[in-house]
């Protein structure tokens, strides 16, 4: 099997380089704000992962022709937040002193993601459609007598005609059979049978065995 080269991709290494800038961004802008430790890893993955499940709704949604508001301001939101740290870290804001307000926005995140998370995975259920009543069954019509049809004349069948008439065979060749059956008897010591004599003579059977019965 031939493998295919491994071909960078220009997109997808900018969203990378994009996403690890922003991670650091919302990292440091955590921990200036008070949250120290694994606490200042977590906010980049949850500003993160709201902005994916959010558009990942958002598609969906559209895709089936439902209202996408709610997924479209969980989307904003994130995306604020996301946006909003790293422009907080390009030097406009002294990280050695944040503001109060942004100390309690920072604090409060956790609470407004689990929020958007928890509305944009459990959507409400549509309301089932009602079920439609079984239509009733029509009454069955009378049931009508048929006149039973007449049965089919059977074929006549010609009559028989009577027994053929018996063969007649010509003297001369009863005569040449006389003869046939003279010298069969001379050779074998029997009388000729019709077969033979058929044969012989070369006449149908018929008439090889009424020549036969006059030999007798």
């Amino acid at each position: 099997m031939t493998r295919r080269p491994v071909r960078p991709d220009a997109v997808l290494v900018q969203a990378v380089i994009a996403g690890a800038l922003s991670f650091a961004h919302l990292h440091d802008l955590a921990e200036a704000a008070g949250q120290t430790g694994w606490k200042a890893w977590a906010y980049p993955v949850s500003v993160d992962l709201l902005l994916v499940a959010a558009w990942h709704r958002l598609r969906a949604l559209r895709d089936s022709g439902e209202p996408a508001r709610s997924a479209w301001s969980w989307f904003a939101v994130a995306l604020a937040a996301s946006l909003g740290a790293n422009v907080a870290t390009a030097g406009l804001l002294d990280l050695g002193d944040v503001p109060d307000w942004l100390r309690i926005v920072v604090a409060g995140w956790p609470a407004l993601a689990f929020l958007g998370g928890t509305l944009l995975v459990h959507r409400p259920t549509p309301p089932s459609e009602p079920t439609p009543e079984p239509e009733p069954s029509p009454e069955p019509l009378p049931m009508v007598e048929r006149e039973p049809e007449p049965e089919p004349e059977a074929p006549t069948v010609p009559a028989l005609s009577a027994a053929p008439a018996p063969v007649t065979a010509p003297p001369a060749l009863v005569t040449h059979a006389r003869k046939i059956a003279a010298d069969h008897r001379a050779r074998t010591g029997s009388d000729i049978d019709a077969e033979t004599l058929r044969s012989r003579l070369g006449v149908p059977h018929p008439l090889a065995e009424a020549i036969a019965a006059q030999l007798a």
